[in-house]
């Protein structure tokens, strides 16, 4: 009985990692390849479908443990408001910064 409470109590533990749940490779296969895609003539639509991958957590924003390769080495300077993270709005500044 006290194997099966721990094996549960280290399943809801890991479950409950940011670092657990971000480990999707499919999605995070995706929105690499997104980004990767983007140009400073992108689409907002492009910019929110890559939102959508990158908000693991369905709470609307994008924390620096969420964001990706130029997300996250730009990521200061596109959050704006300095909340620690970024709304869509904020994502969108990514555009500026490609070339």
């Amino acid at each position: 009985m006290k194997k099966v409470v721990a094996s549960f109590v280290l399943v809801a533990t890991l479950a409950s990692c940011n670092s657990v749940k971000n480990m999707d490779t499919s999605t995070a296969s995706q929105a690499a390849s997104l980004l990767g895609s983007l140009s400073s003539n992108s689409t907002v639509q492009q910019v929110a479908s890559l939102f959508s991958l990158l908000d693991t957590n369905n709470n609307d924003a994008i924390s620096s443990t969420e964001a990706i390769g130029s997300v996250s080495e730009n990521f200061d300077t596109l959050d704006t408001d300095n909340d620690s993270n970024l709304n869509l709005t904020e994502l969108q500044g990514i555009l500026a910064l490609l070339n």
